[in-house]
């Protein structure tokens, strides 16, 4: 009996922080940004069409905080446009929202996203007195060419003089990338997480990029000028950089798009690796990589992989792809939980 012990700790570190952590997601689409990158349609990404009134804004964090209870640490994100790209009035008045919250300990802190051509000194002294601790940058990657044939409207130096004066005032860095771009490839993927650890980011998001409808995109697709990765490509093109950010203790807040309605039935999606389990896929890919040298230099007929428990759904794997795999090998594979670390 070959006895394994397949402890992985940065799936540990991961999925405890998750258990000690929660977000509101409050959206606010196209409020703002003047670009519409070639993949954008908020509409479809968000869910909503217009921006929350101040009363929507409380009702959603009530309606959160009744499902939040006994989560030590609660912060409140604005996500889905560029938040200080929008009038000042206006963020105050969104932020003074989550202020009460704040005093009574029911929120700890405030996130939001931008994008990095909208981080200035005036701006970052705004948010320092109002609680924000957080700011996501959507940087979608640091490529010129990539960035330049998806319309996104600002360089990669951008990224990096934004990051930088972010840093400067301590606030916790994160900054978002996107793989399948347009003049994308499976290294310049790479290549834009090795530079995100660089630039000192603190968080990230990694999405894959999907073909939604009334976009430019999708023009660029139907025309054939663009192909969309496929689910296997776009798996595989996510796993070194998610690695990358894991060796270097970046969290990494998501991977794949949240399923809006129209991704689900089909309404707004035409083409791209949207997947609901995109994480646990690309989490079954890399123990499948593990497993692979293992079975290579095996000679044993059994197998007892020992795993905690919060990564023993990976190590099996996507609908037990990886238990599967095994059992080509060996004549009998046993999985066993194993005490957290």
């Amino acid at each position: 009996m070959l006895f394994f012990t397949f402890a992985i700790y940065w799936i540990l570190i991961l999925l405890e922080t998750m258990k000690h952590r929660a977000t509101i997601p409050l959206f606010i689409p196209e409020m703002a940004c003047p670009h519409r990158c070639v993949f954008c349609n908020q509409h479809s990404i968000t869910g909503q069409m217009a921006a929350p009134t101040i009363a929507e804004v409380k009702q959603t964090i009530e309606k959160y905080l009744v499902t939040l209870k006994g989560i030590p640490h609660v912060e409140a994100g604005f996500f889905g446009g560029s938040f200080t790209g929008i009038p000042l009035a206006q963020q105050l008045a969104y932020l003074k929202v989550v202020e009460p919250y704040i005093n009574e300990g029911k929120i700890h802190s405030i996130r939001l996203s931008t994008r990095p051509d909208y981080i200035d000194v005036e701006i970052l002294d705004m948010l320092k007195q109002h609680h924000v601790t957080t700011i996501e940058l959507g940087a979608q990657s640091l490529d010129d060419e990539v960035l330049q044939l998806s319309g996104r409207g600002h360089t990669a130096k951008d990224v990096a003089i934004a990051s930088a004066m972010i840093i400067h005032y301590g606030f916790d860095l994160g900054l978002q990338m996107m793989i399948g771009l347009p003049g994308d490839t499976a290294e310049k993927s790479l290549n834009t997480a090795k530079q995100i650890v660089a630039l000192g980011a603190h968080n990230t998001r990694i999405y894959p990029t999907l073909v939604v409808k009334d976009t430019e995109l999708a023009q660029m697709w139907q025309a054939g000028k663009y192909r969309a990765l496929t689910i296997d490509e776009a798996v595989d093109a996510t796993v070194e950089p998610y690695l990358v950010f894991e060796r270097a203790g970046v969290e990494i807040v998501r991977v794949g798009l949240h399923p809006a309605e129209g991704f689900l039935n089909g309404e707004d999606l035409l083409a791209g690796p949207f997947h609901v389990s995109f994480r646990e896929l690309v989490l079954t890919k890399i123990f499948e990589r593990s497993f692979q040298s293992l079975i290579k230099n095996s000679r044993s007929k059994n197998i007892t992989i020992h795993v905690p428990a919060s990564a023993i759904n990976y190590a099996v794997g996507y609908k037990s792809n990886n238990r599967k795999m095994l059992e080509e090998k060996f004549e009998n594979v046993n999985f066993r939980i194993m005490k957290e670390i």
